[in-house]
């Protein structure tokens, strides 16, 4: 029988005789018209379903049905029916898949097939948990499980290695990434399988599981041709065992390899680079000492490197010798912007302390005194807390510095909030390194009768200092003062309690502060408490989503705003899709404002590791009606492509710089800064215009003070750290850069408290290489930057006003009076002719070529000079992101990096082949380089030991002087500023007349 191929109407005919043989036969043909006739087949679906349960056909024939109904729910866009039947078909699906007959069908069932396979599985207990049940692990269709295993066993076979171990790290399947990287240890399949436990682009791993693959890649890494001992750091760092980092420190110490030795510095310094001060301590008190057995010289630089100390002060010696701040600019925006304005005058001294942010420099201070002694109040506390972020990473002489202004251990306070203010910056200078000043700081705000303000900058000194320290005494004390029920002295704690215990998801600290924040009736309080619980789940993720829920539902919206961040910072820097779901729900949905702007900001810590997807994400957000989500809107942007100058992000903002809102155009400008910070013109050309307008907003009377503060702060940080930081919410090892989040996380509360912007400086970056030897010192030699000067050049200075010459107007003549003249003219230049007289005849001066123009007045014809396609760096230069992969170390040369730095060739016995120079828009990649192990401090390898070595020797400090009335002068002992005027003192009670107005 001959079944017409031009319709499916005989075969469906068929099915319905009564002889198995006729519907068998009737199957296989409809098995090849399906996929062109599927509409005609689906009327008679349900014949087949029945067909398919027949106990009458042979079991081929039943998985024939099966795999009939399956193409046409495939074709009608069921998937889930289809992948039913597709399973229902057995081993004629695999046929089918092998034969590669209808491949967009197999495809888009083996797509169900993984997804519902991972679905179940994530659903499933976590199968490495002791506490798991086996049985629930091993209900998973057979079926399904069968189709998953040819999967692994194709993509394996083919070499598809890496596609094997997407699905099984989404799966939690341990066997299969052993199996695939015991066949194929190679260095590109351990770090895509790292990328993606770190980048997070696994969804919802369980906890042991990707516990077990990080230790399992911990042994892989160092056994590799070539070992990578970054991304085992990496891993150290992510595991947080101090255990196993001070083991493997050790065993590299006491190598009798020099280079691994060397290996075991550089593991030290990217270590201090990222981990909290909790975990660096465990390693240090687990590394031996002078007096411990079996010490020596290697292990004490392995300690004083883990203090934390030896890279602060590379950086700080790196910013003090390469401070390229443009005074001018400063010095425009404080004769611009009104001194007597508390607004104007924080503003200019966040500018002024995020612009010279670790450089010690303090001559716009002592430059303008008089403009420093007008401020009062809250304005004089940020003043004197400006003074951390200048001397930030100055460890060793902090108490010096701030002496004069710290409260005095005997005798009367000299003002209150200069005190606050100096307390502040204390924790600002050691920022994450506390340890040495956390005894003093607990001791200032434990003392009897202080004031409020003073305990204010105590408690938040504590706070940026100690930060993720775990310390419970400091907690207790903290928690002491906030139930004294001070307004300000307890929205400071409430920050500082959270910033104490920063990630440990204590469930008991957490009740303690939403009890309080119940009970008491100060805003101020509850907003610190709000804040202060995100803080407390920093990096939980799932272990969060209880307290989460809890938050979300009060009605309080300052603790729904606390529950907000509290997802912001659980799952910060994950991308996790329920999060980014959940605050957008809350962004269009929350009755109050502050809630939905804190929403859509929450999206920039979710978000930063993939920033491209930011601009996309909020771009409707940024049209809103409402001025709260699009502020919302700008500074997610700004915080998650930070440093990256992406293009989509800068479109996006530039419009907003012309809102109708004031603090929405102050949200663009400072997000503008953030995003082309460290950008030239080469690479971003919004930088100019973006640079003219912050100095044409500041400049103009008429703005609104929001948008002019907002110029002003973004003035400061487009030119951060003396021109030589970025800002980033990721660490250089790919990770989340735990201070930076929590420095950003409290600069967006500068909305309700001004001081809080200072935390801004936590997020920066220094962008140097600093190579170090073995003995820990600094090298002078060069290294070659592959890229004409030009394109990462700094900016050039501001050019001050010039004269401007008057230009006479010409005056205007009557036509009756120009004739008269000319007739005058034309009669007394006759009669000087006949004289030989040439009066009134123009002169024309002489040209010389002398003065560079041609007698014809063609300028001479200089060739231009072309400018070089490289250029050489010495040791301790700045190198921003976007120029790392065209960093090379000469092959020739006498020092070599431990660790790669991007674009370093490596090994280098031969010689660099000539690289082609980037173009001018190389660097428009988004932080891909920075984050690859290149930058920072590099340990170095002298490849010629035994020759004399010449060192970069610290700036020396001037030995003391006559000190400056100011007492600003960093060499000598300071004295205190003297800031004019007495507090505002408060206006007598009055009654208003309402009765009597008219």
């Amino acid at each position: 029988m001959v079944i017409d191929a031009k319709t499916a109407a005989g075969a469906l005919a068929l099915l319905s005789e009564p002889e198995p043989e006729i519907q068998e036969y009737a199957l296989q043909s409809l098995n090849d018209l399906v996929d062109q006739f599927w509409a005609e087949v689906s009327e008679e679906v349900t014949k087949i379903e029945t067909l398919y349960e027949s106990s009458s056909l042979s079991p081929s024939s039943r998985s024939l049905a099966a795999l009939i109904a399956s193409k046409v729910y495939y074709n009608l866009q069921e998937y889930d029916d289809a992948l039913a039947f597709a399973l229902g078909a057995g081993d004629l699906f695999e046929v089918e898949r092998k034969t590669g007959r209808s491949p967009e069908y197999i495809e888009t069932i083996i797509s169900k097939c993984i997804d519902t396979y991972i679905a179940e599985r994530t659903a499933l207990p976590d199968p490495d948990d002791e506490n798991s049940d086996p049985k629930s692990i091993a209900s998973i269709d057979a079926r399904l499980q069968g189709i998953i295993e040819g999967i692994f066993r194709a993509d394996i076979d083919d070499g598809e290695y890496k596609q094997a171990l997407g699905v099984a790290l989404e799966s939690s399947r341990f066997d299969v990434i052993q199996r695939v990287l015991s066949r194929s240890p190679d260095a590109d399949l351990l770090s895509y399988v790292l990328s993606a436990l770190t980048e997070h682009t696994v969804s919802n791993p369980h906890v042991h599981f990707r516990e077990k693959v990080l230790r399992y890649l911990l042994g892989l890494f160092p056994s590799l041709p070539t070992p990578d001992y970054f991304s085992t750091t990496r891993i150290l760092l992510l595991l947080n065992d101090a255990a196993l980092a001070s083991s493997f420190l050790k065993d590299l110490s006491e190598s009798k390899l020099e280079e691994k030795q060397l290996v075991a510095l550089q593991m030290a310094f990217d270590l201090v680079d990222s981990g909290t001060q909790e975990f660096l301590d465990l390693v240090k008190s687990q590394i031996p000492g002078p007096s411990e057995e079996g010490a020596h010289d290697a292990f004490a630089k392995l300690r004083r490197i883990l203090t934390g100390e030896e890279s602060v002060a590379l950086y700080l010696e790196f910013l003090k010798q390469n401070n390229h701040v443009d005074m001018l600019i400063l010095k425009n925006t404080k004769d611009a912007l009104e001194a007597r304005s508390s607004v104007y005058h924080s503003a200019l001294s966040f500018a002024n302390a995020y612009m010279h942010t670790g450089t010690t420099s303090d001559t716009f201070l002592r430059d303008n005194l008089e403009w420093l002694g007008r401020a009062t109040n809250w304005s004089k506390f940020t003043a004197t807390a400006a003074l951390g972020l200048l001397h930030k990473g100055n460890l060793g002489r902090s108490l010096q510095l701030l002496g004069p202004y710290l409260p005095p251990d005997n005798g009367p306070s000299q003002s209150a909030y200069s005190e606050g203010g100096a307390l502040f910056a204390l924790g600002l200078i050691h920022a994450n390194r506390g340890e040495a000043v956390l005894g003093y700081l607990k001791n200032i705000l434990s003392s009897a009768g202080r004031d409020e303000v003073v305990q204010h900058g105590a408690a938040l000194g504590i706070g940026v200092s100690g930060m993720a320290s775990g310390n419970e005494d400091v907690y207790e004390e903290l928690k002491a003062i906030l139930f004294s029920d001070s307004a300000v002295a307890g929205e400071a704690c409430g920050y500082a309690m959270g910033l104490v215990m920063l990630g440990t998801g204590q469930r008991k600290a957490f009740d303690e502060m939403l009890q309080y924040a119940h009970e008491t009736q100060h805003e101020k309080i509850i907003r610190g408490m709000a804040m202060g619980m995100a803080f407390l789940y920093y990096g939980k993720q799932g272990t969060a989503d209880e307290v989460i829920d809890l938050l979300i539902k009060e009605k309080d919206p300052i603790l729904r705003y606390g529950g907000v961040y509290t997802i912001a910072l659980a799952y910060a820097g994950t991308s996790d899709n329920n999060a980014v779901r959940r605050v957008l729900h809350l962004a269009v949905s929350d009755t109050s404002d502050d809630v939905r702007r804190a929403a859509v900001t929450s999206l920039a810590f979710l978000l930063f590791k993939n920033p491209t997807q930011v601009p996309r994400v909020v771009q409707l957000l940024s049209e809103s009606y409402n001025p709260h989500v699009r502020y919302g809107a700008t500074l997610a942007l700004g915080i998650s492509c930070a440093g990256t100058g992406l293009q989509d992000a800068v479109e996006l903002l530039e419009p907003m710089t012309k809102d109708p809102v004031d603090f929405v155009r102050q949200g663009a400008m400072i997000s503008l800064a953030m995003i082309l910070v460290q950008r030239t013109a080469a690479h971003s050309p919004a930088v100019t215009s973006t640079r003219a307008l912050y100095a044409k907003v500041i400049a103009d009377k008429h703005e609104d003070p929001m948008a002019r503060f907002g110029a002003t702060l973004a003035q400061g940080l487009i030119d951060a750290g003396g021109r030589n930081v970025t800002i980033s919410l990721q660490s250089r090892a790919g990770g989340a850069n735990m201070s930076a989040i929590v420095g950003m996380a409290l600069f967006t509360q500068f909305w309700y408290w001004y001081p809080l912007a200072h935390c801004a400086s936590l997020a920066f970056s220094p962008t140097a290489i600093i190579g170090v030897t073995g003995d820990l010192k600094v090298p002078k030699f060069e290294l070659v930057s592959q890229g004409k000067p030009s394109l990462f050049a700094y900016p050039a200075p501001t050019k001050p006003p010039t004269k401007e010459t008057v230009e006479k107007v010409a005056t205007a003549v009557l036509s009756t009076t120009a004739k008269a003249k000319a007739r005058a003219k034309t009669k007394e230049q006759e009669k000087g002719a006949a004289d030989g007289d040439a009066m009134d005849m123009p002169v024309v001066p002489e040209q010389k070529e002398a003065d560079g123009v041609k007698p014809d007045g063609e300028t001479p014809s200089h060739p231009k000079k072309r400018e070089p396609t490289s250029e050489k760096l010495p040791n301790m230069s700045r190198v921003v992101p976007a120029q790392l992969p065209h960093i090379v170390f000469p092959p020739e040369g006498r020092f070599f990096p431990i660790r790669p730095v991007t674009g370093t060739l490596r090994p280098p016995p031969r010689k660099a082949a000539k690289a082609r120079a980037p173009s001018a828009t190389a660097g428009a990649f988004v932080n891909s380089a920075q984050y690859a192990g290149g930058g920072g401090i590099v340990v170095l390898l002298d490849k010629r030991p035994g020759e004399p070595v010449e060192y970069i020797e610290p700036e020396p400090v001037a030995e003391a002087a006559a000190a400056p009335a100011s007492g600003m002068d960093l060499d000598v002992p300071p004295q205190p500023i003297e800031m004019e005027g007495e507090e505002a003192a408060l206006p007598t009670p009055f009654e208003y007349p309402f009765g009597e107005d008219t």
